[in-house]
């Protein structure tokens, strides 16, 4: 459904968090919304690094809080793939 950068280590590079050369557009889709910061903040908890720069997360605390302030910013890249259900014919 959604696929989000991963924080990887790469010896020789810098640990700082990666930012979007450009903000990702914003999110209409309340869904969609929850969506990416739901797996924003699992990356979180799982040791990734916050992307709000000189704020830092210690206004929000919670990874989840973190999250949605980043996807809020555009701060959160994601990509949205075409799904559609197996039963489904093409022409129909």
């Amino acid at each position: 459904m959604t696929i989000m950068d991963e924080m990887t280590t790469i010896p020789g590079q810098s640990a700082a968090p990666e930012l979007p050369t450009e903000p990702a557009p914003p999110i209409e889709s309340r869904f969609l919304f929850v969506d990416v910061a739901g797996l924003r903040a699992k990356q979180l908890r799982r040791g990734a690094r916050p992307r709000l720069g000189e704020e830092g997360p210690s206004a929000f605390f919670k990874p989840e809080r973190v999250a949605m302030e980043e996807v809020r910013r555009g701060l959160v890249s994601y990509d949205v793939s075409a799904c559609r259900p197996s039963g489904v014919d093409a022409e129909a």
